[in-house]
């Protein structure tokens, strides 16, 4: 992982690859985790980042109020963009913001977060109709048709139900960045940014990614 202590901002930016930002995102969430986050003074943060912003990556979360990207992934003021909605669905103009946070901004990683027991994927399994959520929740039910009918009970009540479609929502969220934005594709084509999915876990903070590039024989894409 590329250090930044000693670096400005943009130096920073610059010296990252995807792939070490992945990294810094991986070791930030086991910090979490293990409840050994950095130190930071926030107000420093805000008054270094007051002349310019240079995040290294981008995360694309659900609006759920026990996830926030920032913590989880113990990173400061700064350090990343935030596009959050129920169910982390991949809309016009979250691509617009990827791509803002991209192609203008220099961040060089891209996260769509999942997380387990989601309620907006509990609503789309139950086909909650509530106003203007209707139209969202219909653009996670592609995720559901994505699993086998074995036959089980394919409603919230199934909690594994659940999960199982928030992976696949998460993974088609992936596939929706990369078929909607040329722009994104390119990047990740040329090797100038990564993206990948990932769960999050309420029950032990631990995040999982999927969609990571190809891996070693031998080894799992699952982190």
């Amino acid at each position: 992982m590329a250090a930044c202590e000693t670096q400005t901002r943009k130096q920073c930016q610059d010296i990252q690859t995807p792939q070490s930002v992945l990294t810094r995102l991986q070791a930030g969430n086991n910090r979490f985790v293990k409840g050994t986050a950095v130190k930071r003074s926030l107000r420093k943060q805000a008054l270094a980042t007051a002349p310019g912003q240079y995040p290294l990556a981008s995360v694309v979360s659900c609006f759920d109020s026990r996830i926030p990207p920032e913590i989880v992934f113990d990173q400061g003021i700064g350090d990343i963009f935030i596009a959050r909605n129920a169910g982390n669905v991949i809309s016009d103009d979250v691509l617009g913001s990827l791509e803002f946070g991209s192609k203008a901004s220099g961040a060089k990683l891209i996260v769509v977060l999942g997380h387990t027991q989601c309620g907006a994927i509990k609503g789309a399994c139950d086909n909650v109709q509530l106003g203007n959520l209707t139209g969202l929740l219909a653009k996670i039910k592609p995720a559901i048709s994505k699993i086998p009918d074995d036959g089980k009970d394919r409603s919230s009540k199934n909690h594994d139900f659940v999960d199982m479609v928030g992976e696949q929502n998460v993974r088609l969220g992936v596939q929706t960045i990369r078929d909607k934005s040329p722009i994104l594709k390119e990047m990740e084509d040329k090797g100038e940014i990564m993206i990948v999915g990932a769960m999050y876990d309420l029950k032990t903070g631990k995040v999982s990614f999927y969609d990571l590039p190809a891996a070693p024989a031998g080894k799992s894409k699952k982190i």
